[in-house]
């Protein structure tokens, strides 16, 4: 319901409380619950919301360590896989072991192709509807007849004459870029199945390496799809960079859309063979010869890349959470491997404890707990994004300049790519270049480009994977033995950003096991400081250019700031009904003051 605020003038300003629960096209039970004033084109308020809670955390505890992966990749149908993927990396520095190189570059085949395939289909099947011809006509009319007579600047590339072209392309299940990306998802699920057996729920990918026979006819199979994803995605960075730039010049002030301070998140991933042992005590130098840095940014400034230092400044806050402190219950670790001390809010001595209630937007008003960093130079908690994924591993790889591996280089400003000649396309040079702001469209942007890292990353470790092959080496899995007694961690990255399992191994079984996937990250409410969990912020104060009023208004602004983030709810949320209850519960959220 409208609700009318009369200021000392004459005038009427128009606040209106406006819910959008579940939010679509993406996985799980995000509710965005906002008041936006109508008459100054702004949102005011904003609280993320996701009512449903699972607690693998819990159940985990007692079971073998050697099924975790297999568990863990359950969390959730679209990034089962890197949690997989992130448990062995876990395991492996839990029993000390080392796959053969082959089995590191395995991991890395499968995991870009996981890229490729799930920002393509995120790009063009889901976030991109939003900026469809169909959409922006419902929306935003004024821009569409723009776009109709708007040259499309890379047209030459990607062959769309005019920017409304583009928009047509992407209308669902009709436009010709949108029915293409179906396909493009289709044999980059294969490339992935080639080493990971199948998708998202691996069956080859595990601690020690991976147990897929690799032949040179699988690295021929994974090489023949990485070509046809080449000539794909040198006409999908022009493209959307042509659809982006519109919008940035048709819409003036467009760029405060899904607008927050540069707090980044990255933990890197893509490890080299040559140096990574996962031992703790090395973690960071390894951690440093990643093909995508770690890093951590605070206020626009890169302030670490040591993976170590990182981890050390996770904490897990709860304030508008529905869960009890454990501050009260048993610490598991007091230091680290190398004798740092270790917070009691760490995710080694978090412990998982539900209290379901009533929601309340003046207290608890969601299953999501909010994880922040401590920056210790501040004394403060500071609430940092993933940028969907690709915009935080790219921003913190660009600043730290420490990635060349001949078609790929980091600047200190800059990401430079060079894709080469494949069948369609020729050779393509590519710069992403640092943004000056953390925003909705450069979130998506750096989506589109890091397809093409993705891709790169990929052709270079496959190149690697061939020479492996050719010289006989093709042992990929190492035997290996669970300890009595372990503390680990498993730093990764998920498609849409940073991914980290933490285990505590007592009596050679799990005593603690706390997943971290970027859904908390992202999703997470006020925290015990009352600072708001990234989506908040990004869409309080979102200006508001839709065409439509109140009566029949779309939030078409506010679903480009979140679907900016990738937003995935499976990782983050869980259910908890007690003893077998089923429960069913039909409301309007209201109380947003």
């Amino acid at each position: 319901m409208a609700t009318t605020v009369q200021p000392p003038t004459d005038s009427k300003i128009i606040v209106k409380e406006m819910s959008w629960d579940p939010i679509t096209r993406i996985v799980g039970s995000l509710g965005i619950h906002t008041e936006i004033d109508f008459t100054n084109r702004q949102v005011l308020k904003c609280y993320s919301t996701s009512m449903v809670f699972r607690g693998f955390d819990i159940f985990m505890k007692g079971i073998d360590p050697r099924d975790a992966h297999f568990i863990t990749s359950r969390i959730c149908g679209i990034c089962g896989d890197n949690h997989c993927t992130c448990s062995c990396l876990n395991q492996n520095m839990a029993y000390s072991v080392k796959p053969p190189p082959l089995g590191d570059l395995a991991f890395n085949l499968a995991e870009s192709a996981d890229y490729m395939f799930d920002h393509a289909i995120f790009n063009d099947c889901m976030a991109n509807v939003d900026f469809c011809e169909q959409m922006v006509k419902d929306t935003n009319p004024s821009v569409l007849a723009k776009a109709e007579n708007t040259s499309a600047p890379h047209q030459d590339i990607h062959g769309y004459k005019t920017i409304a072209d583009i928009m047509r392309a992407l209308n669902p299940f009709t436009g010709s870029y949108y029915l293409e990306t179906l396909q493009v998802a289709r044999y980059t699920r294969e490339m992935y199945c080639l080493f990971g057996g199948r998708h998202t729920h691996p069956s080859t990918i595990m601690p020690g390496g991976c147990s897929a026979d690799i032949t040179h006819q699988t690295l021929t199979d994974y090489y023949v799809r990485l070509m046809r994803y080449m000539d794909y995605v040198k006409r999908c960075v022009p493209m959307h960079d042509d659809l982006y730039d519109f919008f940035l010049q048709a819409l003036p002030g467009y760029d405060m859309v899904g607008f927050r301070e540069t707090n980044l998140v990255n933990w890197g991933c893509f490890d080299d063979p040559d140096y990574v042992d996962y031992d703790y005590k090395t973690m960071t130098d390894w951690g440093r010869k990643r093909y995508i840095t770690p890093g951590v940014a605070i206020g626009g400034e890169l302030i670490s890349t040591d993976l170590v230092e990182i981890n050390l400044m996770i904490r897990i806050l709860l304030g508008s959470s529905y869960f009890d402190g454990w501050e009260n219950e048993p610490t598991f670790v007091t230091h680290d491997p190398l004798g740092n001390p270790v917070d009691k809010n760490h995710p080694w001595n978090k412990q998982t404890l539900p209290k379901p209630q009533k929601r309340d937007f003046t207290d608890k008003y969601s299953w999501v707990v909010s994880p922040r960093m401590y920056d210790k130079r501040t004394d403060t908690h500071v609430c940092c994004d993933t940028g969907g994924g690709p915009f935080a591993r790219q921003w913190c790889t660009a600043r730290a300049g420490l990635v060349d591996f001949g078609y790929l280089k980091a600047t200190g400003h800059s990401i430079q790519m060079v894709l080469p000649k494949s069948s369609a396309m020729p050779e393509m040079e590519l710069e992403w270049h640092v943004p000056e702001k953390s925003n909705a469209v450069e979130r998506d942007r750096a989506r589109s480009y890091h397809q093409a890292y993705a891709a790169l990353v990929a052709l270079h470790c496959l190149e690697r994977a061939l020479k492996e092959v050719r010289a006989g080496r093709t042992k990929s899995w190492k035997e290996f033995k669970v300890p009595e007694e372990a503390v680990s961690c498993g730093f990764h990255e998920a498609a849409r950003g940073v991914l980290s399992h933490h285990m505590v191994i007592r009596e050679g079984k799990i005593a603690n096991y706390q997943p971290y996937p970027p859904t908390p990250w992202n999703a997470s409410p006020r925290d015990a400081f009352g600072t708001p969990g990234p989506y908040e912020d990004a869409v309080q104060n979102t200006p508001i250019f839709e065409e439509n009023g109140p009566d029949d208004f779309k939030g078409i602004d506010i679903m480009r700031a979140v679907r900016s983030f990738d937003p995935c709810l499976p990782c983050g949320v869980h259910m908890y009904t007690g003893k077998g209850r089923v429960r069913k519960v039909i409301h309007t959220p209201t109380g947003l003051s």
